[in-house]
């Protein structure tokens, strides 16, 4: 009996060790691999990209005071429709000192000119009388008086224009009334009453009372890289969103690409701007971020296989041809000719059609 358990001891340890050795043999053994198979298709290829900016009006104007003041007076604000010379604020003047000195003082030198132009004619009216002088002599002295008349006007209107910017020659277009050069929509208004505002001279662009810019005339306007701005050209369409605007989306067209780039981050630029038709109804603000996605190249019912498939190495594009399945897969690495990429799917313009069957992605190993 003791005979026996030992040998089936034996025995069992016996096992053991042929079991393990098996199976340390089989799992040694290198096992096929097995690959998806991909067959080429007929289709569309389209090579896009998506363009950000934001939206902004044609024409936005700053509007400007003619001379500089005191606003006393605004009668607009942010949202307003305004017409063309519509008044949109007024201005009290304060005169400047030394202006307003030189303009006195030559009202103050036309009264003594007048005074005396007048003395000299009224002298040559007797004389013309009794016919001791000519008639011009006479005339002469009427066109002097007339022309000191003038020249007091015109001093007394120069102080008018420094005390309250208002000339008596044109009141009905005071320099006081700010007016809309445009008519459109009042995007902003940057000042308050009470404000000091300057005019716009060679030293200084002025103050800006009101920016106003017709909403109805709008573009796109944003950049693309320089990788890409060879593919596009004025006239391309392209189709806008709106982030604000989630289910909304309307048509452009290119109208202009900068044809200087801009370095940006250690990338190059370029700008690009996009007239936008705007469906009736549709309010859209100016600043509005937007996308622009436009097709840069597009192909029609061509082959076409998974950009993933294919192997790049160098200049030279190669897919593996399905030769046989037995004993296991086996493929035969093939060169084509590639075109178009959407960046899923790839042309294929020569070296296999539509009836090869290509190696794709590794599925598992046989067992």
């Amino acid at each position: 009996m003791k005979k026996f358990f030992k040998i089936l001891l034996w025995s069992i340890v016996a096992l053991i060790f042929l079991g393990t050795f098996v199976f340390l043999f089989l799992n040694s053994k290198s096992k096929p691999q097995v690959y998806e198979l991909v067959n080429p298709d007929t289709g569309v290829i389209e090579r896009s990209t998506v363009l950000t900016g934001k939206i902004e009006p044609r024409d936005e104007i700053a509007i400007k005071p003619q001379i500089s003041g005191i606003i006393t007076q605004i009668n607009v604000q942010p949202g307003d429709m305004v017409k063309e010379g519509e008044v949109i604020a007024v201005i009290k003047v304060i005169p400047d000192a030394s202006q307003l000195s030189s303009a006195q003082g030559r009202v103050n030198a036309a009264e003594i000119a007048l005074e005396d132009a007048r003395l000299k004619h009224d002298r040559n009216t007797l004389l013309y009388e009794r016919k001791v002088i000519s008639r011009e002599e006479f005339e002469t002295t009427q066109t002097a008086l007339n022309q000191a008349r003038e020249e007091l006007a015109s001093a007394r209107d120069a102080v008018a224009i420094v005390k309250q910017g208002v000339s008596r020659y044109n009141a009905s277009e005071a320099n006081t009334q700010v007016r809309a050069t445009i008519t459109g929509l009042v995007l902003d208004v940057p000042v308050k009453v009470g404000s000091s505002v300057i005019q716009a001279n060679t030293f200084n662009d002025g103050t800006t009372i009101a920016t106003v810019a017709d909403m109805n005339n709008l573009i796109f306007k944003g950049t693309v890289d320089e990788t890409e701005v060879g593919s596009l050209s004025v006239g391309m369409p392209m189709t806008i969103t709106i982030g604000a605007l989630p289910d909304f989306s309307c048509d452009a067209t290119v109208e202009y690409i900068s044809p200087k780039g801009t370095e940006t981050n250690g990338a190059n630029t370029f700008e690009i701007k996009a007239a936008i038709t705007v469906p009736e109804g549709v309010d859209i603000r100016s600043g509005y971020s937007a996308n622009a996605a436009l097709a840069l190249d597009r192909t029609a019912r061509v082959i076409r296989v998974p950009e993933a498939v294919v192997e790049f190495a160098g200049d030279s594009t190669f897919v593996y041809v399905l030769t046989d399945t037995v004993p296991a897969q086996q493929f035969r690495r093939t060169p084509i000719v590639t075109g178009v990429s959407d960046g899923i799917n790839i042309e294929v313009k020569s070296g296999i059609d539509t009836t090869a069957v290509i190696r794709g992605n590794q599925i598992s190993d046989n067992q």
